[in-house]
């Protein structure tokens, strides 16, 4: 079976040195024969009995009826082998590196031919693990991501490569970046919905603008079925979340397909007076308007009510673990967030070497918060001091759009793939609040009245902000031989920032951002399905958030970052073992620092750097046995990055930063031990972090060990048993709040059952 590249987007001219890029002969007699050698064809652990036909030269009618049986057999795209009367359904080892993939490169290319680290986390996989939360598929998964557990912020906040938190690690839906307020990253988060998970380690502005000198994360919504397939499921598990869910998709027509996935869970929370609940749901239709001419319509809806734990406060220093259950929170505190997010997607074959693709949206996003936040021990009294009685709302609007235009030729008789567009988007944000966020109380840790929410200040809009945004870029891949490879890219981010500040109009200020962002990269393939790369990036980060940056971090320029990486991947013996090895050191300049001279000044001098090394192997086995697994080592610290303690400026230059752990594996395993039965574990190892700049509190790292088993009394049903951290090791994922530790979920079984119609 051979592979068809699709490329992606229109022509940048803003560098003279890609000028080379955009002289392109469009190849009207383009074929697969004509396409160079080193294109490499896709992982097919079971191959489908019809094998998918060579495309044609002088019409496009063939390449869109291959694309149509693509879209229909989402099992030989995948690679995932297909269900048998005689053994349950085992996705593909999740490196899949000749998979194409759109968060690595808009050019369409496959994981091996992207001089970057990528990994495609499948639905069949996070299925399989029952991971039903983006952290969790994430972290269990991707290669050197932990996460930051901040209720408050949604918790979808990710480090990775020694960089932390959502201005750094971005989170997109669809290949958009959803641009919050305060960090608030917290859709999409439900795995029912999505198809799959991307993942770029590494700067990704060149392709999704500032804010990911770290990666990208890049949830892919589940598409319309041109076959009709449907599947319910259900859970429980021991701290009583209640879970059902609901998947169904095919054709109304011969020109029409939809699919709908809906899912809501409630549940009573593994620490006390700690409901929750949570409802997701994704509709999409697809409407081939012509052989050409393809629309995807789709909605989103997420509504939350999410964990308002927030940490466990040592006591002396030091953990005690009589408090890990306990709630410090005031017994009416609330959390919800609401998001509506719309596209519709054009793709356009304007000929076989020419597509044009548009992406238009609008996202709507409500935020409420009512809380006691920060909970300290007094070893005066023995008792925890609560503050920061917060309310907070946030409402924000985001309309944008994305076209791109991509084109297929040849430059002085050598193969090449361009790309050009241009992203533009507005943001409405308001913010309202009872700053500065007064009342307090204290609590007996032991024998907790938690009380209710009281605050002494009033609640009213503090800001709001316009953000206009405007961005052009383009990529290009020229094959020089039929085994090294070219891949640049260029991207220039054009924000306005406009706040109006409602309590002091004197903060309210108008600021213009502007930041270059440009990666260029090599691949050589000396044979086939071995690749080695090099590549360098560029990156920019925004201080303290774009969208709601205060009058003071607006007048600081955006940081900037810069990577080289180099590394290595291989599929072997027949797509049923990967391996990848990569080296990289990141550099990110133009951090918020004191002054020595003067600790109330800030100035933008900080620097922060991380370089480390990543390896993943997976592995399908004899006798059932499938292994994945990954390591990542790093060495992150501060450069230059100058705190004032007690009034006094200390550089803490040396140290690491907060939240980053040096080193994370994951291993899974998975047995098939007899018909229709599968086992599998999954070992997460996460080294120690550090709560502050100073590296006086240091975190504990942890290992945690999850197994399930999946049972199939017949080919559509799949009964599941889990257990989650099955040793019940009590461990600190991160620090929230100085000596306040946000503690990881205890051990908890589960029983689902999944029903195919």
């Amino acid at each position: 079976m051979t592979s068809v590249v699709f490329a992606s987007k229109r022509c940048n001219t803003l560098l003279s040195s890609v000028a080379l890029t955009c002289l392109f002969w469009p190849a009207e007699s383009w074929s697969q024969a004509a396409r160079p050698s080193q294109t490499l064809d896709p992982v097919v652990v079971q191959p489908t009995a019809t094998p998918t036909r060579a495309r044609r030269a002088t019409s496009g009618n063939a390449t869109r009826a291959a694309r149509s049986r693509q879209q229909r057999n989402t099992a030989a795209n995948t690679g995932a082998p297909v269900a048998t009367p005689t053994g349950p359904v085992f996705a593909a080892p999740t490196l899949n590196l000749t998979g194409t993939t759109s968060t690595g490169s808009r050019l369409g290319l496959t994981r091996l031919q992207t001089p970057a680290s990528v990994e495609v986390i499948s639905a069949e996989t996070m299925a399989e693990r029952g991971q039903q939360n983006v952290v969790d598929a994430v972290t269990q998964n991707a290669t050197g991501f932990t996460a930051i557990g901040e209720p408050g912020n949604g918790g979808i906040a990710f480090s990775t490569r020694g960089f932390a938190g959502s201005g750094s690690v971005t989170s997109l839906s669809d290949g958009t970046r959803l641009y919050v307020g305060s960090g608030t990253v917290n859709f999409p988060f439900d795995t029912w919905t999505a198809e799959k998970i991307e993942v770029l380690r590494g700067p990704a502005s060149v392709m999704y603008g500032e804010g990911a000198i770290g990666g990208a994360i890049n949830v892919i919504s589940k598409l319309p079925l041109w076959v009709p397939r449907n599947q319910a499921e259900i859970s429980l598990d021991s701290n009583m979340t209640r879970r059902i869910a609901l998947d169904s998709g095919g054709p109304v027509s011969k020109d029409v397909a939809y699919r709908i996935a809906v899912t809501g869970n409630a549940s009573d929370g593994w620490v006390d007076r700690d409901n929750t609940s949570n409802i997701a749901l994704h509709a999409a239709v697809q409407i081939k308007q012509t052989e050409d001419i393809t629309w995807t319509l789709s909605t989103d809806y997420g509504d939350r009510h999410p964990s308002k734990y927030f940490g466990t406060p040592l006591i002396n220093g030091k953990l005690d673990e009589t408090l890990r259950f306990r709630n410090f929170n005031v017994n009416d505190s609330s959390i919800r967030y609401q998001d509506s997010w719309n596209q519709v997607k054009t793709e356009w074959q304007v000929t076989d070497a020419i597509t044009i693709r548009n992406t238009l949206y609008y996202l709507n996003s409500q935020r409420r918060w009512k809380d006691a936040e920060v909970y300290t021990f007094n070893p005066a009294t023995g008792l925890v001091d609560r503050s920061d009685y917060i309310i907070i709302k946030h409402d924000q609007q985001q309309i944008g759009d994305r076209m791109d235009a991509s084109f297929r030729g040849h430059i002085f008789g050598m193969a090449n793939e361009f790309v050009a567009g241009f992203d533009v988007n507005h943001i409405d944000f308001k913010h309202t609040n009872n700053s500065p966020y007064g009342g307090s109380s204290s609590v007996n840790p032991y024998n907790l009245d938690p009380g209710l929410f009281n605050s002494p200040d009033p609640t009213r809009p503090g800001f709001s902000s316009v953000t206009n945004q405007y961005a052009v870029f383009a990529e290009n891949r020229l094959s020089v031989t039929d085994q090294l490879s070219l891949i640049s890219g260029i991207r220039q981010d054009e924000p306005t920032v406009n706040r109006t500040d409602l309590v002091n109009p004197a903060n309210s200020y108008s600021r213009n951002y502007s930041a270059t962002s440009w990666r260029a990269g090599a691949v050589f393939t000396p044979i086939q399905n071995l690749a080695f790369y090099g590549q360098y990036s560029t990156a920019a980060d925004s201080v303290g958030g774009l969208i709601t940056a205060s009058n003071a971090n607006a007048k600081f320029e955006l940081s900037t970052g810069k990577q080289v990486e180099v590394g290595v991947k291989q599929s072997f013996w027949g797509g049923r073992g990967e391996w990848t090895l990569a080296g990289y050191e990141i550099v990110k300049n133009n951090l918020l620092a004191r002054d020595l001279n003067n600790p109330a000044l800030v100035v933008q001098v900080g620097q922060q750097s991380s370089r480390g090394i990543e390896a993943s192997l997976g592995l399908v086995l004899d006798y059932g046995w499938r292994i994945d697994t990954n390591t990542a080592f790093l060495r992150a610290k501060y450069d230059d990055f100058v705190q004032s303690a007690g009034g006094v400026a200390v550089n803490y230059a040396g140290n690491v930063p907060i939240n980053v752990p040096q080193n994370v594996s994951n291993i899974w395993a998975t047995w098939a031990f007899a018909p229709n039965w599968s086992a599998n574990a999954g070992v997460q190892i996460v080294g120690k972090t550090f709560g502050d700049s100073a590296n006086t509190q240091e975190v504990p790292g942890y290992t945690v060990v999850n197994a399930g088993m999946q049972w199939k009394p017949d080919v559509n049903t799949t009964v599941s048993l889990r257990v989650w951290n099955i040793f019940d090791k009590v461990y600190a994922t991160s620090v929230y709040s100085d000596n306040q530790w946000l503690l990881g979920m205890p051990r908890t079984a589960q029983l689902a059952v999944n029903v195919k119609f």
